[in-house]
């Protein structure tokens, strides 16, 4: 049985998540409610809990200081619930090593799927006491606090955000406190490519859909997928489809 910590000054929320935690078949069960950072702190002080569910939607400055004063002392899981589907956010949460955070709306499978990341990572490595959290430690072990799958969603989702700037993995690999080499590795394995390739197709791909969908400029679009320098871009795009992007667009205007 994995005891359960929320926190949350909504009290109305306590029956949802009781809900939701009872579909486990009793793999996990809310021990205790806390309305407050400075309740919270003194729950986990006085017994051990095997996971904390700190709600985002009152305050989400204050959910994430009260993962940094979780975090001096203990490395138990954390969950974030609640709360903007924000980039900053999410990254702010990777640096107190937050095992997941579900952004509003939050459904019943997210909700499950989250918890059952969460066991599984409980299982092959046990959490016990309040035991310092391995800011020294292994990539494996700083790694061990997220799913490898969620540190790639989020990188892609940085992608997504910054198509238009010079992006690097270096870069990322800073942004989230992980091991460049590492976040390389794990990238090529889930996704099947290399970071390098990914970033190529994501750019060519909206520089054909911008091509496609509107009157901008080819100069214009070159600079939204991140190129400056418009001979680099031109190669680049003929290289990936086969055409020059003018050709490209022309082909499209003739068989409309």
């Amino acid at each position: 049985m994995y005891k359960v910590l929320l926190v949350d000054p909504d009290h109305h929320a306590k029956e949802w998540i009781k809900r939701m935690l009872d579909r486990h078949q009793a793999e996990f069960e809310l021990e205790c409610h806390a309305a407050a950072a400075a309740e919270a702190m003194s729950m986990l002080s006085a017994q051990d809990h095997q996971l904390v569910l700190i709600s985002m939607r009152a305050s989400e400055e204050e959910g994430l200081q009260l993962c940094g004063r979780i975090r001096e002392k203990s490395r138990v899981p954390i969950v974030l619930i609640g709360g903007r589907n924000e980039f900053q956010l999410a990254r702010k949460a990777l640096y107190y090593q937050v095992n997941d955070y579900l952004p509003d709306p939050v459904s019943p499978e997210e909700f499950a799927a989250s918890l059952k990341t969460v066991k599984r990572e409980m299982d092959e490595a046990p959490y016990s006491g309040h035991q310092p959290v391995p800011w020294a430690g292994s990539v494996q072990e700083a790694a061990s606090a997220i799913s490898s799958a969620g540190i790639i969603d989020k990188v892609k989702a940085y992608v997504e955000e910054a198509l238009h700037q010079n992006i690097t993995l270096k870069e990322i690999s800073h942004v989230f406190h992980f091991n460049y080499s590492y976040l390389g590795q794990k990238f090529k394995v889930e996704e099947k490519m290399t970071f390098k390739e990914y970033l190529l197709q994501q750019r060519m791909e909206k520089a054909k859909f911008l091509l496609e969908n509107t009157d901008m400029k080819v100069y214009e679009i070159a600079n939204e997928v991140g190129y400056t320098e418009m001979d680099w871009f031109y190669k680049k795009f003929k290289t990936y489809t086969g055409v020059s992007a003018n050709k490209y667009r022309k082909t499209l205007i003739i068989t409309a």
